[in-house]
């Protein structure tokens, strides 16, 4: 995985950090996607806190992955089974899954069909002690989150409660993906 910051959005709150992220094989990206960590003192009504954590994920599909229709909620509970597996408390969480495909014409009708998964979503991490949240494990839930969508396996248990028992990965991707 490759983690490195980017430039956070200046207008959501008066404090922002952001990380952008892929999960890498090869010359292949896997998966790639970006977390923003949002931060209001005064805090937020829709947040219900003062944190809020936003991201964007998404990785190729092979095209059978994408007509399953319980694919939507298979990867919605992949963010909040991550965050639950590193036992961290959230609230107010909310988004969408997509799935696109697409088809190549003209200059670009060389390439092949190709299918994305994504999934933009935000939460509010409960704060811990001295009021803040514990970004380091949000962050390595989010990590956790990019691997299981770039096809990885689930990391393995850590605990008595084995976290990750009975989740399917998706399989993954041969070949270059074109983007």
């Amino acid at each position: 995985m490759e983690i490195d910051p980017t430039k956070p959005p200046q207008r959501l709150a008066p404090h922002a950090y952001a990380l952008e992220a892929a999960v890498v094989q090869g010359d292949d990206d896997l998966a790639d996607g970006r977390l923003v960590l949002l931060h209001d003192p005064d805090g937020h009504d829709a947040w219900q806190g003062t944190f809020r954590l936003v991201t964007l994920v998404r990785a190729e599909l092979e095209p059978e992955m994408a007509a399953d229709p319980l694919l939507p909620e298979v990867c919605w509970s992949w963010l909040t089974g991550a965050l639950e597996a590193r036992g961290l408390s959230y609230g107010e969480p909310s988004g969408t899954v997509t799935r696109a495909g697409s088809h190549y014409f003209g200059g670009l009708s060389e390439r092949r069909p190709a299918t994305q998964i994504e999934i933009r979503a935000s939460w509010t991490p409960r704060e811990g002690m001295g009021g803040v949240p514990d970004s380091a494990t949000h962050l390595a839930a989010w990590c956790d989150l990019l691997c299981q969508l770039a096809g990885l396996p689930p990391a393995p248990p850590t605990g008595p409660t084995e976290p990750g028992a009975g989740v399917v990965s998706l399989p993954q991707r041969r070949g270059p993906q074109a983007r």
